[in-house]
């Protein structure tokens, strides 16, 4: 009995201290690893540290008002092509032979530049059903006008058949439109004012001042959701040049259909509103020309910039005038601009 009472007494013993160090092990990985040691254990010379959070800033006591930005005087820039009566470009003009006015009031030429600035252009290309036969030389044309770019210009497409589509976002990569065109097949029906209004659109997010569209087309539109009159407003709005190469057979074999018979003028009209032209081909073979032609027009232009002596902010459209001052020598000459903007309305 003495030696089984003393089994118990050691074995008592024994597991005392096991305990107080297994409480001691609790208690500080309760507390956490003050000091950064092995085994957690804290003394009472240990420092204790605390974290004081950084004090918020203090609420403001007035608030200011938006710095709003207003510019009381506007520059108007107009696009201007002077021809001779051959069509050709005509170069090396000076600020003394152009006179523009706004609303009949002259006004006075602030800016005049003739350099060739870089461009922001889409591509607007019909693949409708009845373009079959006039892809590969609508192709060509698209090729050819690409060898007039420069290497700041960027470039987009749209296609549109019975809906428009913006097949390549902006790029400088003339190769990845060229090859989305090599793949485009016909069909469908014409939805040409969508198209305008998808790239007049997606023209908003041009980088370059000066901005253009190109159309290539056969016909008049029958299958959009716009109507002719959304359509000119937003033109009228917009400041982009359009050029318009419009393929119709000749007028003695032209089917009948309304919309081809109203396509032409609705070119014309879209495009000499923005200062650009509509040019008709009756045979596919001129459209890489015309496609060139349209280029270097576009490099030849005269900036014509003023600050209109209208300074109300009312939102009107404002009619321009260009009048050329015919230089000595020179046969009568022919002006294309921009016929008007809407005035700011703040």
């Amino acid at each position: 009995m003495t030696g089984l009472r003393f089994s118990r007494v050691l074995a008592v013993a024994s597991v005392v201290p096991l305990l107080q160090i297994s409480l001691a092990l609790a208690n500080g990985n309760a507390h956490g690893n003050t000091d950064g040691s092995a085994d957690g254990k804290t003394t009472a010379s240990d420092p204790q540290v605390t974290i004081v959070p950084r004090p918020k800033p203090a609420a403001p006591t007035e608030i200011l008002p938006k710095a709003d930005i207003r510019v009381d005087s506007t520059l108007v820039l107009i696009p201007v092509t002077v021809t001779d009566p051959l069509n050709r470009f005509v170069t090396g003009l000076e600020k003394e032979n152009f006179r523009i006015f706004e609303d009949k009031s002259e006004q006075q030429i602030a800016q005049f530049s003739s350099e060739d600035a870089p461009l922001s252009v889409g591509i607007v290309f019909d693949c409708s059903g009845s373009m079959g036969n006039k892809l590969e030389k609508s192709r060509q044309a698209v090729a050819q006008f690409f060898k007039t770019a420069n290497p700041e210009d960027e470039f987009f497409l749209v296609e549109f058949n019975d809906r428009a589509e913006l097949a390549i976002k902006f790029t400088t990569s003339l190769e990845e439109i060229q090859n989305r065109l090599t793949f485009t097949q016909s069909r469908g029906k014409t939805a040409l004012l969508d198209a305008v209004y998808l790239g007049l659109h997606e023209m908003k997010k041009a980088k370059n001042a000066r901005k253009a569209l190109l159309i290539i087309s056969d016909g008049g539109d029958n299958n959009s959701r716009y109507t002719e009159t959304e359509v000119k407003n937003l033109v009228r709005e917009a400041d982009v040049q359009i050029y318009a190469m419009g393929i119709f057979e000749p007028a003695a074999t032209r089917s009948r259909t309304a919309e081809e018979l109203e396509g032409p003028s609705l070119l014309t009209e879209i495009a000499e509103q923005t200062g650009g032209r509509h040019f008709p081909v009756e045979s596919l073979n001129e459209l890489p020309n015309i496609a060139e032609k349209i280029g270097i027009e576009l490099r030849n232009q005269y900036i014509i910039g003023y600050s209109p002596k209208n300074r109300e902010r009312n939102g009107k459209y404002r009619r321009v005038q260009v009048k050329l001052v015919q230089p000595r020598g020179l046969p009568p000459l022919r002006a294309f601009w921009r016929l008007g903007y809407y005035a700011p309305t703040q």
